[in-house]
């Protein structure tokens, strides 16, 4: 991996820090402490880092210090809202994690530990993500007298089915990262301690990748699968063309057929 530098170190919290790495950036969530429990400041500097996001980053490696992922919602800042604060901030909580899922670039999260309500939300807005054995997941949310707030109705359906959120919610069940990985929740499966160098190895191909490529895996991939079907094979000739017709992919087309790309392995 080539040296890694501070990055954006003038708009981040504390409870967040970044590096560069090539063309990756490494974002951890910093409070340990906390089990890295997501508040408004966390939240608010996630939103900070993909804005301002350098040019010069094809993909974003999403990690933590300390052993967990994230325990969710920081439960001890949660005040009394009204209706309407209270729709307010899970609004900011959509908007960030959108900008996640459909930001600049794609992003690997690292999960460890818990991966727990507002925690789990966040990994489903990432697109690639390596489980660690040990992680656990859980939506308690149930127990706790509310519901989820940070989209995770609408994306960890895609992954897993209305029946088992239900599951999760009503009854408290906790997945370990096997049955994570079998339902979807992670794309890999890997030992304690080895998820941020399998998520840093990902990254990196994924930088290697035509950046069109990569914009229209993550905005327009998702569009097109719950697209009606005639409105999907429209998009995805249009995306074809555009992608298709980009100086990069000329230059990358011409070098396979000129036997200088690399070729499509069995592993």
């Amino acid at each position: 991996m080539p040296p890694t530098e501070p990055i954006l170190t003038g708009i981040l919290p504390a409870s967040l820090r970044a590096e560069q790495s090539g063309a990756v950036a490494i974002l951890r969530l910093d409070r340990p402490e906390k089990r890295n429990a997501l508040n408004d400041e966390a939240i608010l500097g996630l939103e900070a880092f993909f804005a301002a996001l350098p040019d010069s980053v094809k993909a974003v490696v999403l990690a933590t210090d300390g052993d967990n992922f994230s325990a969710g919602l920081d439960l001890s800042e949660l005040s009394e809202r009204s209706t309407v604060e209270g729709v307010t901030h899970s609004m900011m909580w959509h908007r960030v994690f959108e900008r996640i899922e459909f930001g600049r670039v794609p992003v690997v999260s690292v999960l460890k530990g818990a991966v727990v309500g507002g925690g789990l939300e966040l990994a489903c807005a990432t697109h690639i993500r390596v489980a660690e054995r040990g992680a656990y997941f859980a939506l308690p949310e149930g127990q706790r007298g509310i519901f989820v707030g940070g989209g995770g109705s609408i994306r960890l359906p895609r992954l897993i089915g209305v029946s088992r959120m239900a599951d999760m919610m009503l009854t408290g069940r906790v997945h370990d990262a096997e049955a994570a990985y079998a339902m979807g929740l992670a794309q890999y499966l890997v030992e304690p301690g080895d998820g941020l160098s399998k998520a840093l190895e990902l990254a990196g191909k994924i930088a290697a990748n035509a950046p069109i490529t990569n914009f229209a895996v993550i905005h327009a991939l998702p569009r097109i699968a719950e697209a009606d079907p005639r409105q999907g094979f429209m998009m995805e000739a249009l995306m074809a063309a555009v992608a298709q017709g980009s100086d990069d992919a000329k230059d990358r087309l011409r070098a396979f057929l000129e036997k200088r790309a690399k070729k499509v392995t069995e592993f």
